[in-house]
């Protein structure tokens, strides 16, 4: 089963989605594939990241994988990834067609997953170029995953709305 989490910033969407991991995972413990790159030493991210640690505790295995997911997911079991915003960050040199491979190989993958993706393209468009490929870019990995997904739950205010 592929399912995506997609919402604004802080609105609930990474809670909701370790919570639905759990459950599809049963008895067995799932992963989470943590994509944030570490190496631009933001303390404010620091933060974010273990508020995340600590809200998941003992409770995942952690996998930290910021480019190449698929090749850290085996068969028959559950994968929580957080976030593929921060993926698609870290992959923004790549060309599309690199980025789709990915989502292909994603979707192949005889496992659950559980992909966790901001909602960037409600605002104007952006001024500086590399903004706008940001954003046309989650724009065109956020319709892929939907398409790809079996679920697609929009999160506002720590609600899920089923859209799929």
């Amino acid at each position: 089963m592929k399912i995506l989490y997609y919402g604004g910033q802080k609105s609930g969407k990474s809670l909701l989605a370790e919570q639905k991991t759990l459950s599809l995972a049963g008895s067995s413990k799932p992963y989470y594939i943590a994509t944030y790159d570490n190496s631009y030493k933001d303390a404010e991210m620091a933060e974010r990241i273990a508020k995340h640690q600590s809200q998941r505790e003992e409770a995942f295995h952690t996998i930290e994988e910021t480019h190449h997911l698929s090749k850290v997911i085996e068969a028959e079991q559950t994968y929580l990834i957080d976030c593929m915003s921060m993926w698609l960050l870290n992959t923004l040199a790549w060309e599309e067609e690199q980025l789709f491979a990915e989502l292909e190989a994603l979707s192949a993958k005889e496992a659950n997953i559980i992909f966790v993706l901001n909602d960037v393209s409600s605002g104007i468009i952006p001024i500086d170029s590399m903004s706008r490929k940001y954003v046309d870019r989650s724009g065109i990995i956020g319709q892929k995953l939907a398409a790809m997904c079996d679920e697609v739950y929009e999160v506002k205010l720590g609600l899920e709305i089923r859209l799929k």
